[in-house]
């Protein structure tokens, strides 16, 4: 029998997370492993999606329209130049459906967001990862990658599973370094929760260029990942030509209508952002305490390094998880000693402290 042979690059696909078990037989799990947010979305977001489901058997026929005016509105952007999807994710999908063909290269950070090399295979195209400096995005290991055969630069900014971010100044530096045939990705999906004084959104770039795009995602801070809705904010042109690939009704009417109350909630993202923020910085007080070191971070999570300690990452993993506690580990060599923790609820968080503070002190 005849084999079926699928596009050059898609069996070169592999997870880049590590499965975790679904549950604890012997209690209530604690997740600390997706970046979800601890305090969910909005109830003015819940209740838009309740009385959308009273109408689901129509389709919402201008659902993306709808939520592109209600984000533009928010966020001062041009409606016209939003695209909205089935989660960032998809988005990022398209973009490499549109403009990656195969033999195509794609740079990404060495130790970036480890999905990105899998948008360039399931194209048949090349992922080409620039080195860092530190575990942090260099701008000059990705401008020293580039070749004629360069195509597209994938950069999470905040990046994950990191935590770190590059400023404004860096991005603008990374952009005019480029080639005018290069797509600059910017994967911002964790903007709500950067204190970085010097990080900037790219919206200002992107308005005065041609090949620069920014996804965003109503994951994280707007606490629906269930909802896998997300969006992009670009040139006419891109724009133009994702809106061509887009499913038909792209987003469900629940999400329409959770992501629009959503955005509209100003003052419940405001306290999403300062929980996030006051139990990091909590934790991270508990982990210098401890002594385990981790990285600065610009999200709702942290990245904790087990190299020089006398215990692993994976057997703190299995410490905690032993005590109900979810972290995330990585399927890559260079995290296998690294331990990702995101913020939760305080009660989780001081739980966690505790269970990492027996684990590290119990000899």
């Amino acid at each position: 029998m005849a084999t079926l042979i699928p596009r050059t690059g898609i069996l070169n696909i592999k997870p880049h997370m590590l499965a975790a078990p679904l549950h604890n037989e012997t209690q209530a799990l604690v997740n600390l492993s997706s970046n979800e947010s601890a305090l969910g979305p909005s109830p003015r977001a819940t209740a838009a999606a309740q009385q959308a489901l009273m109408t689901v058997e129509r389709y919402p026929d201008d659902g993306p329209g709808e939520l592109a005016s209600a984000i533009g509105a928010a966020m001062a952007l041009d409606p016209s130049r939003i695209v909205c999807g089935h989660g960032s994710d998809e988005l990022l999908g398209r973009l490499a459906r549109a403009y990656l063909n195969p033999g195509d290269e794609v740079i990404h950070s060495v130790h970036g967001y480890l999905k990105f090399p899998n948008y360039a295979h399931a194209m048949g195209a090349i992922p080409v990862a620039a080195p860092d400096i530190d575990f942090r995005a260099s701008v000059d290991g990705i401008l020293s990658c580039v070749t004629p055969k360069t195509r597209m630069i994938l950069l999470a900014n905040p990046d994950n599973p990191t935590g770190t971010c590059l400023s404004g100044e860096e991005i603008r530096r990374l952009h005019s370094g480029l080639p005018e045939q290069v797509l600059l990705v910017l994967d911002s999906a964790y903007t709500e929760y950067v204190h970085a004084p010097d990080y900037e959104l790219p919206t200002a770039l992107i308005d005065q260029s041609h090949n620069v795009v920014m996804t965003r995602t109503f994951s994280k801070v707007y606490g629906m990942a269930g909802m896998r809705l997300g969006w992009l904010y670009g040139p006419a042109s891109v724009v133009d030509v994702l809106q061509r690939l887009g499913l038909t009704f792209p987003i469900s009417a629940p999400a329409v209508a959770a992501g629009v109350a959503a955005v509209s909630d100003l003052a419940y993202t405001a306290h999403v952002k300062a929980y996030n923020r006051a139990q990091m910085l909590a934790f991270s007080h508990e982990l210098k305490d401890i002594g385990i070191p981790y990285l600065e971070s610009n999200t709702n999570f942290l990245l904790l390094n087990f190299d020089g300690q006398t215990k692993t990452a994976k057997q703190a993993f299995d410490a905690l998880y032993k005590n109900g506690i979810a972290g995330r580990m990585f399927n890559s060599d260079d995290y296998r000693n690294r331990l990702r923790i995101t913020i939760g609820l305080e009660d989780e968080m001081r739980r966690t402290a505790a269970v990492l503070r027996a684990f590290i002190q119990g000899g």
